[in-house]
């Protein structure tokens, strides 16, 4: 448990009573900081104070029940205790079903306070706690979204407002500049964290698949994320007839689903991407009446070449992970591989730079050779490059859908034993590769 929730706020307007108070909490262990009214008490305790409140009710100015309410408008977690007289025990108990932790009624037992402010503390400990480990998490989300260039700290410095704003997002980018786990930071950083990631990689979607994602309920239905997130992936290459069933529900906020007479409502926060805005493409792609209303904000990820100050870093992020996740160590780097980074265009932007790392990981691509070797072997064919990209591909696959073959199938749009027939053809190990996908 933290510590510092043995901390307590303790409000008290008669001088004696909150000397005596004080001496008992701290002969109990507590560390106390009093006050004679509440308005000093709220100048002092913020929207991060690590410990907890204890209060008389009956004060000047401003009441305990006042302070109680303001400061669990601050944080509807913070730990309130109230100390009443018998004439305020109706008001007190109102408090407590809003949120109040406890009270306790004059005169009161001394022990009765520190049991109370031991349980408040042990509570508040463990908010602590779970806030400073969700932080560390979205910290380490955040080093996915590598680089210091002016639009990368941009987009960054954007994920907390976003998270919690709850509208519709429209992100916007060539293929492999990080739509997805853009959306996702934003997902982990928000209230619906708790809940369901749901992407649903629309281009790859086959009609055969369309009933079940608009079911009534199922793990692969758009109901599985209610009040979660609904990742519209590649909603530019979705088909006619899947933006016309999209339309209602980005609309409606509810569920149309055949067999069902009334609709199901959801509590969704929906993000889509397309691909880059070339000339005003996306509103031609996307049918109006969908676009406009997923597009109430538009964001854009810029594509590696807009941003080459990154590459360097990225890249060694990138090839630290795959170290990691395949198990082995992370070579030397060499002045050809320094090259091809700095020369080539990326035109996959940062998923070719991460199948590059991981090529370069395994030690099977040094991709931009030494000059003085090039007669020495001939240029790759158009079907090795052609299985080249399968490979990366079904790699990629895999690793987006955090292991699970059913939905990095889904993700590919191929059939099950064309994928597993690829799978030993290009040789994939994919027991490692779903271990080290999760």
């Amino acid at each position: 448990m933290t510590g510092d929730a043995r901390l307590v706020a303790l409000v008290e307007d008669d001088d004696d009573l909150r000397a005596s108070t004080a001496q008992v909490l701290t002969l109990a262990g507590f560390n106390v900081e009093a006050f004679p009214a509440a308005a000093p008490a709220l100048e002092a305790i913020g929207t991060e104070w690590p410990g907890i409140v204890v209060t008389d009710v009956r004060m000047p100015h401003m009441s305990g029940i006042e302070l109680f309410r303001t400061l669990h408008e601050r944080d509807g977690d913070l730990p309130v205790i109230l100390v009443t007289g018998h004439g305020d025990v109706t008001m007190a108990v109102d408090a407590l079903k809003a949120g109040a932790w406890d009270f306790l009624t004059k005169p009161f037992d001394p022990q009765a306070l520190v049991a109370a402010a031991d349980r408040a503390a042990m509570a508040r400990g463990l908010v602590l706690d779970n806030r400073r480990l969700r932080a560390e998490a979205q910290a380490e989300e955040m080093t996915g979204l590598v680089g210091q260039s002016p639009a990368i700290r941009r987009l960054r410095e954007m994920i907390p407002a976003l998270a919690n704003a709850d509208m519709d997002l429209f992100i916007e980018g060539e293929t492999g500049t990080g739509k997805e786990l853009f959306a996702r930071l934003i997902h982990r950083a928000g209230k619906r964290s708790r809940q369901r990631f749901l992407a649903i990689s629309c281009g790859a979607l086959p009609d055969a698949l369309e009933d079940g994602l608009f079911a009534a309920g199922g793990e692969g239905s758009i109901a599985a994320a209610n009040r979660g997130t609904l990742l519209l992936d590649d909603i530019d290459q979705a088909s006619r007839t899947l933006q016309a069933r999209l339309v209602p529900l980005v609309e409606e906020r509810a569920l149309r689903s055949s067999g069902v007479r009334e609709p199901i409502p959801l509590d969704l926060r929906i993000i889509a991407t397309g691909g880059a805005d070339a000339d005003g493409e996306l509103s031609e792609k996307i049918a109006p009446g969908l676009f406009y209303r997923l597009a109430a904000l538009r964001l854009r990820m810029p594509p590696l070449r807009e941003r080459r100050e990154d590459i360097p870093a990225l890249f060694a992020h990138l090839a630290g992970a795959a170290a990691g996740r395949l198990r082995q160590p992370s070579p030397e780097m060499t002045a050809s591989v320094r090259d091809h980074l700095s020369g080539h265009d990326w035109p996959g932007n940062v998923r070719e730079l991460a199948h590059y790392a991981e090529r370069f990981v395994l030690g099977l691509a040094d991709a931009a050779p030494d000059p003085s070797r090039e007669g020495d072997a001939p240029a790759e064919t158009l079907p090795q490059r052609l299985d080249a990209f399968e490979r990366d591909e079904i790699v990629a696959a895999v690793l987006a859908a955090n292991g699970e073959i059913g939905a990095a199938i889904a993700r590919l749009g191929i059939p099950r034993k064309t994928f597993y027939y690829k799978v030993h053809k290009h040789g994939i190990d994919l027991p490692a590769l779903r271990k080290g996908a999760r």
